[in-house]
């Protein structure tokens, strides 16, 4: 088993009992030794029966793990799994996806073969019911989250940014540090870009498969966006280098909607302004939705203007409420605390 470096798949989990058994099982069902993979489930004490499901689960494979996560968010879930993570490889897993059988397996081909740090394979985004469809074809789309590449490209392998679920070399987990336990949303997108800093290599790679399941309601997607929008604040405080122009656009969609309705109280120009910019962005709006329904069900039309501007509407009004909110935090980050050394490695499972 020398050619085989052992396996930590961290899963941070929280009320996860509509997705915890089909995600965990996939994680189960992987095609790499059994006996070089420990998993680590680490619940955000859950309210529903996620953490019934872990344990029955626990209880005929000894690989699974519960670990408790009283910090409920994702990165202090992550600390918690690296801080008794054993593996040379570390692989986050949502409990919102599917990961292939050979998900694990190819990342580490991808690790071992190539000159890189890090790898995560393209999202196939799907839904459940005929909104959550919408929502899916929606989180897959340019138009509606601009150039994201691990949501939006198929079919090719290059290096990115970011991706959503990687594989980690340990040494570069060491270097980087803990998660950032500020952000709730975005706190994988400010650790790939710290790993980026040190002159790590992400690869988005096309042979590593993952299904991510999409909210079901515009609800929930909304909820899901304005966290995203209000907590790409703070990461663009502390790093102003990770953002990219298209994440300013909702935020300045918004701004201008809201100063012309402001002005067109008292301007008739105004007034005309935002009356075209409401035209362009409903014109724009409906031919992406026709041009994104054609390449699936049409019945998807009916929903998926709605969802666009639920997408763009909630970020952006997330973006706002976030410079309010951290308004007064634009000086220099305090350094982050040093992270806890990862537990040493013993004989049985080093490669």
């Amino acid at each position: 088993m020398k050619n085989y470096p052992f396996i930590s798949i961290l899963m941070p989990v929280r009320n996860e009992g509509a997705f915890m058994q089909r995600s965990l099982n996939a994680v189960r069902a992987q095609d790499y030794p059994s006996d070089r993979t420990e998993i680590l489930v680490i619940d955000g004490m859950s309210t529903d029966n996620t953490r019934g499901i872990i344990m029955e689960i626990q209880a005929c494979d000894s690989r699974v793990k519960l670990i408790d996560n009283p910090g409920r968010i994702v990165p202090t879930g992550l600390n918690a799994g690296l801080a008794v993570a054993n593996g040379e490889v570390i692989v986050r897993v949502d409990g919102h996806c599917e990961i292939a059988a050979d998900y694990v397996r190819r990342c580490v081909d991808h690790l071992k073969r190539d000159d890189l740090d890090a790898v995560g394979g393209p999202l196939d985004t799907v839904g459940e019911t005929r909104m959550a469809m919408a929502i899916a074809v929606a989180m897959s789309s340019p138009f509606g989250v601009g150039g994201s590449a691990f949501r939006t490209v198929k079919g090719k392998s290059m290096l990115t940014d970011t991706v959503a679920f990687p594989a980690y070399k340990r040494s570069v987990v060491e270097k980087a540090g803990p998660f950032d336990e500020e952000l709730v949303r975005n706190q994988d997108d400010e650790y790939n870009y710290r790993l980026r800093k040190l002159g790590a290599k992400i690869l988005l790679a096309a042979d590593v498969q993952c299904r991510y399941y999409s909210r079901s309601s515009l609800r929930l997607l909304a909820r899901q966006y304005f966290q995203y929008g209000y907590w790409k604040v703070r990461v663009l405080q502390k790093h102003p280098g990770q953002m990219h122009p298209r994440q300013f656009v909702p935020f300045l969609f918004v701004l201008s909607l809201m100063t012309l309705m402001l002005a067109s109280l008292f301007s008739g120009f105004a007034r005309w302004a935002l009356a075209i910019e409401v035209m362009l962005y409903v014109s724009a709006n409906l031919l992406a939705s026709i041009l994104r329904a054609r390449k699936g069900n049409g019945g998807r039309l009916i929903y998926l203007p709605a969802v666009f501007a639920a997408l763009h509407l909630s970020y952006g009004f997330g973006f706002t409420a976030g410079l309010i909110k951290f308004r007064n935090r634009w000086r220099a980050a305090p350094p982050m605390k040093k992270a806890t050394a990862l537990p040493r490695l013993s004989g049985s499972t080093q490669g």
